[in-house]
């Protein structure tokens, strides 16, 4: 009677364990898949005038992001989180540059978005109380602070193309960093 008392729990966490290992791997291949689209749609983006060398600037990103080894599973998927939300609100604004397809910058926009209710629902919201109050420390702050940086370019710039240039590519290489956060999903 006692061992299927503790048989029941034993199973069930060692199941659930593997249920979210699963979640988590799905999450990587998904994570990464949709990384890659919205650089494709960044590059289609491309449009290279010849005198943006001037405005050419370098926003700090965190150096937790650029080497993110510290990470654990929880707080890589909040940070990239966080990361996404910060690009949807850049594109979001309205003052895209005018010479950009509006299709493409929807199109990067909805997979932005897609990333976004994924990682929400996959591990965001099962993150308890603690865990949020932990990933939300000094690199959440700093990361903040790396996109009101970038925002400020672009207002400071009047949104001018050559500034939506530099922020393009800053926001491309993003993806690069999300790629490595995306990483620590793996077993």
């Amino acid at each position: 009677m006692n061992n299927r008392c503790i048989l029941q729990p034993a199973l069930l966490l060692c199941f659930s364990t593997t249920a979210l290992s699963l979640s988590y791997n799905l999450l990587r291949l998904q994570q990464f898949n949709s990384s890659v689209e919205c650089q494709k749609l960044l590059e289609q983006l491309n449009e290279r005038p010849a005198d943006c060398l001037s405005d050419r600037m370098d926003f700090k990103i965190p150096k937790e992001i650029k080497h993110p080894q510290q990470f654990q599973k929880a707080q890589a998927a909040f940070v990239i989180y966080e990361m996404l939300k910060d690009i949807f609100h850049v594109f979001k604004k309205g003052y895209s540059n005018p010479d950009w397809n509006n299709t493409i910058v929807t199109d990067l926009l909805r997979e932005l978005h897609q990333q976004m209710v994924l990682l929400n629902t996959t591990v965001v919201e099962k993150l308890g109380e603690e865990n949020k109050r932990q990933a939300y420390s000094m690199i959440i702050l700093r990361l903040k602070s790396y996109y009101v940086r970038i925002r400020m370019y672009l207002e400071a710039k009047e949104y001018s193309s050559c500034a939506w240039r530099v922020v393009r590519d800053e926001l491309y290489w993003n993806f690069s960093f999300i790629n490595r956060l995306t990483d620590k999903f793996q077993n």
